[in-house]
């Protein structure tokens, strides 16, 4: 085994989770059973830690067969042992392992949609449960071809991306989160209280409000790799227009130049360049779609390249991204929604975040 796939598996339990306590349920979603080295390595953290831990593994291709073949009560269905799993369990810990990541470019899209509605129960009682601290939960990726095939790299540079992105390269990645959990709590601090938010740059002209919304500190706890200071905007806030630099991909799909124009929170127009029947099936998935849950700054400085993978992107320094759809709780959002897809915009080149009349932010840089 790679050293460092232990070594990721520990700061996975250790840390990553707020540490695993004597007799917790522990679930581990293995997405693909290439991951099973990751898996395994993690399932002995566990048990050392004094959990109790049962995996929840799909054979590759199940995902494609299901959107295939499911009839309209079988995409409608929800497993009981799903919602007593959610309500149950004490960590989630997911290992994300694509063997190929155009699986389901080809799949009806209303399909998508009428089963992500039907399990809506099931995300929103994860986001209620996780916001109260009942639920802990981590995920991370396992470096697979198809992944590193969407990177533009080998196998080999691209495990060297994650590992060092991770920072399981360093003899104590425990420590680097740490200081990166006080850098930015400083920021998060600073924005405590403010109101107006100015986003304004090439691609982007937007104001939003974080009234009473509570950002949070990205630091490793949850994604790893981590990276990013993040928050709900107050649900009808939002107006103006962005262009979203990078590709957005959702459920395998890739729309290129996504533009979207909000009115009182609300997406009131959807364009792209590419794939723009799909970007408006998915904001009409429910109400919720077309409201943002989640406005963030990436932080993440040694994450540079764009790879289509939403778990680095987001965190590119010098970008910020939204999410429409369901936001997280814990930062006063309301906002509910089968549906929660990031899109991420550069700010490298002239952007600059204004709060309340203040520069905070500009060409990619923190300026307070």
């Amino acid at each position: 085994m790679d050293p460092r796939v232990d070594k990721l598996a520990d700061v996975l339990v250790n840390y990553s989770t707020g540490g695993i306590n004597k007799g917790d349920l522990v679930q581990i979603r293995v997405l693909d059973p290439v991951a099973e080295p990751l898996a395994l390595a993690v399932y002995k953290y566990v048990l050392l830690a004094g959990g109790n831990a049962f995996f929840r593994m799909s054979p590759s291709g199940a995902s494609e067969i299901f959107y295939k073949y499911a009839s309209d009560e079988q995409l409608d269905y929800v497993p009981e042992l799903s919602k007593w799993i959610i309500e149950n369990i004490d960590v989630d810990i997911a290992l994300i392992a694509d063997v190929n990541t155009k699986e389901l470019s080809n799949v009806d899209p209303a399909k998508m949609a009428r089963s992500r509605a039907a399990n809506r129960v099931i995300s929103q009682r994860f986001m209620e449960r996780q916001a109260t601290g009942e639920l802990r939960w981590t995920l991370t990726q396992y470096p697979t071809h198809a992944s590193a095939q969407d990177a533009e790299m080998s196998l080999s540079e691209y495990e060297d991306f994650v590992y060092t992105a991770c920072m399981v390269h360093l003899d104590d990645p425990v420590a680097y989160w740490k200081e990166k959990a006080a850098e930015q709590q400083r920021l998060v601090d600073w924005l405590k209280g403010h109101d107006k938010v100015e986003v304004k740059g090439e691609n982007i002209d937007l104001t939003l409000s974080i009234k009473d919304r509570v950002f949070i500190n990205a630091d490793g706890k949850k994604n790893m790799p981590d990276g990013e200071i993040f928050t709900g905007p107050v649900e009808d806030s939002v107006n103006g227009w962005v262009r979203f630099t990078y590709p957005a991909i959702y459920n395998s799909r890739e729309v290129d130049g996504v533009e979207l124009y909000f009115e009182n929170g609300k997406v009131v127009k959807a364009t792209a360049e590419k794939g723009e029947d799909f970007l408006n099936s998915v904001l009409d998935t429910d109400e919720g779609a077309r409201y943002l849950g989640e406005f963030a700054i990436g932080t993440n400085t040694g994450i540079q390249k764009f790879t289509r993978n939403i778990l680095f992107d987001e965190k590119i320094g010098g970008t910020v991204h939204m999410a429409v759809g369901a936001g997280y709780p814990d930062t006063g959002s309301k906002n509910e929604s089968a549906v929660h897809w990031d899109m991420i915009c550069d700010m490298r080149s002239g952007g600059e975040i204004i709060v309340d009349g203040e520069l905070f932010y500009k060409d990619g840089e923190f300026q307070v």
